[in-house]
C-alpha cells in the first residue's frame, strides 16, 4: 500500500503490451502455434521473453547510467560519515553506516573464497589450463556483480524485491558471462564445451546470490530508512541473516525438490514448480558455445528498449515529470506471465487508494503511507513463509493435498470461495491499516 505500487502498476500495463500486442503478432498466420493454449505458452517462453530481456539487458545499462552519480555520491557520503565518526564528530542516527572501508575491504577478501569455489568446481574437469580463466572470473562476478547489485537493488526500492527483474538481469549476466568465459578460454572441444557451459552457469549463480542478496537488504533498509532505523545495526543483522540464510536455502530447495519437484528437472512431479528461467538461461550459455543462439529476439527487445528510453525521456521533459514510462518496467512487463503482474497492478490501485485518502485525512501522512508499507511488507513475508510451511506439510503427510477439506469435485465454486475469501480479507487488512494509521 505504497505510493512505490503506483509505479509497480505500470508493470502491468507493459505486461498487457507484450501479452495484446507482441505474442498476437508473433503467432500471426502459424496454426501450429495457436492451436493450443501450451505452444502460445511456448511462443511467450521462447520469443516474447527474449524480446523483454533485451529490453531489460539495455533499460538496466542505462538504469546504471542514471544512478552511477547517486551511487558515487553515497559512497562519498558514507566515506565523510565514516571520517566524521572516526574524528569523534556527532552524525546523525540515520547516516551511521558501517564504515566504507571494512566494506571495501570485506568485499575485496570474499573474493578469495569465491576464487576457491570456482578452482574447486573446475577441478577434476575437462578445462585445462584454468589460471586466467579463474582471474577474468573472479574480476566478472566482482564487476558485474557490483552492476547487478545496484540495478537490482534500485527496482527492489521501488516495488520490492519480489518483483525485482532478477531472472531478467540474470539473462544478460549469463550473456555477458559466457562470451567472457568463451573469449578467456579460447577454442574448446565437445567434452571442454560442456564443461564450460555449467562453469558458466556456476559463475553466473554466484552473480544470482548477489543480485538477490543486494534485493532483500535494500528493500530492508528502505524500510529501516522509513522508520528512523540505524542502518549499521540493519546491516550487522543483515549479515547475520545471510549467514544463517546460506544454511537454510539448500535444505528449503531440498525440500522443494523432493515434494513437487521443478519443471523440466528429473523427478518432477505433476504439481512441479515452474522454472522457466532455468532453461531458458542454460539454453542461452549452450547457445553461445556452440553458436548456436538466435540474438534476433534479443536484438529486437534492445531496439524496442531503446525507442522506450527516448519516449521516456521525452514524456518526463514535455510534462515535467507527471507522465512516464520506466524503461525497466516496461522489460519486466514483457518479461513476467501475465498472472503475475495482474496482482502487481491491483496491489498498485490499492496503495494509490491508501495513499489518497493518507494524504486527504492530513496529520502525520507519512506516518499513515509507512503504516500501509509494512502491513504489504508482513503480507509479502507470511506469504513466503506459508509457502514452505506448506511444502514441509505435503512432504511430510506424503499427500498433494494435504490441507483440502472437499473433494475434487468440488474445485470450481472452491475457486469463487477462495477469491472471495481473499477479496474480504485484503478489504478487512486495508481498514485495519486505515484504523491503526489514524490512532
Amino acid at each position: 500500500m505504497s505510493a512505490g505500487c503506483v509505479s509497480a502498476g505500470r508493470v502491468y500495463r507493459q505486461g498487457a503490451f507484450a501479452g495484446r500486442l507482441l505474442l498476437p503478432t508473433i503467432v500471426w498466420g502459424d496454426e501450429s502455434a495457436t492451436a493450443s493454449e501450451e505452444a502460445v505458452k511456448r511462443v511467450f517462453i521462447d520469443q516474447v521473453r527474449f524480446i523483454g530481456a533485451g529490453v531489460i539487458a539495455i533499460a538496466s545499462v542505462w538504469t546504471l547510467i542514471k544512478i552511477l552519480k547517486p551511487i558515487a555520491v553515497g559512497i562519498r557520503e558514507a566515506a565523510i560519515a565514516a571520517g566524521k565518526r572516526h574524528a569523534g564528530k556527532k552524525v546523525d542516527l540515520t547516516e551511521r553506516d558501517v564504515p566504507i572501508q571494512i566494506v571495501g575491504a570485506t568485499i575485496a577478501l570474499l573474493m578469495l573464497p569465491v576464487g576457491f569455489l570456482l578452482a574447486d568446481f573446475v577441478n577434476g574437469t575437462a578445462i585445462h589450463n584454468s589460471t586466467h580463466l579463474m582471474v577474468v572470473s573472479v574480476a566478472f562476478i566482482l564487476l558485474i556483480g557490483l552492476v547487478v547489485a545496484a540495478v537490482c537493488g534500485y527496482m527492489a526500492g521501488l516495488i520490492g524485491s519480489s518483483n525485482s527483474p532478477i531472472s531478467g538481469v540474470g539473462i544478460l549476466v549469463v550473456l555477458v558471462g559466457a562470451l567472457a568465459v568463451k573469449l578467456a578460454y579460447g577454442p574448446a572441444d565437445g567434452s571442454e564445451t560442456k564443461a564450460l557451459i555449467a562453469f558458466t552457469l556456476f559463475t553466473a549463480a554466484i552473480v544470482f546470490g548477489i543480485s538477490t542478496i543486494s534485493n532483500d537488504n535494500l528493500q530492508d533498509l528502505k524500510t529501516g530508512q522509513l522508520v528512523g532505523a540505524t542502518p549499521w545495526k540493519q546491516q550487522v543483522a543483515l549479515v547475520v541473516g545471510v549467514l544463517f540464510g546460506s544454511a537454510v536455502i539448500a535444505p528449503v530447495l531440498g525440500l522443494l525438490q523432493s515434494t513437487f519437484g521443478f519443471a523440466g528437472a528429473p523427478g518432477a512431479k505433476d504439481n512441479a514448480l515452474n522454472a522457466p528461467q532455468a532453461s531458458i538461461i542454460s539454453r542461452l550459455a549452450k547457445g553461445i558455445f556452440d553458436n548456436s543462439l538466435d540474438w534476433t529476439y534479443i536484438g529486437w527487445g534492445a531496439f524496442i528498449g531503446v525507442v522506450v528510453i527516448v519516449v521516456d525521456e521525452t514524456l518526463k521533459r514535455g510534462t515535467a515529470g507527471r507522465l512516464k514510462l520506466p524503461p525497466l518496467a516496461v522489460g519486466m512487463g514483457m518479461y513476467l506471465m501475465p498472472t503475475t503482474t495482474l496482482t502487481i497492478a491491483l496491489g498498485a490501485v490499492l496503495g494509490s487508494l491508501y495513499d489518497g485518502w493518507a494524504e486527504r485525512s492530513g496529520g502525520d501522512v507519512e506516518g499513515k503511507k509507512r503504516m500501509g508499507v509494512l502491513m504489504s511488507t508482513g503480507l509479502i513475508v507470511g506469504e513466503s513463509l506459508f509457502g514452505v510451511v506448506y511444502a514441509g506439510i505435503v512432504g511430510w503427510s506424503g499427500d498433494d493435498a494435504p490441507l483440502a477439506v472437499v473433494g475434487e469435485g468440488f474445485a470450481t465454486p472452491a475457486k469463487f470461495m477462495g477469491t472471495a475469501l481473499f477479496a474480504a480479507a485484503v478489504t478487512l487488512l486495508y481498514k485495519h491499516a486505515r484504523a491503526q494509521a489514524e490512532k
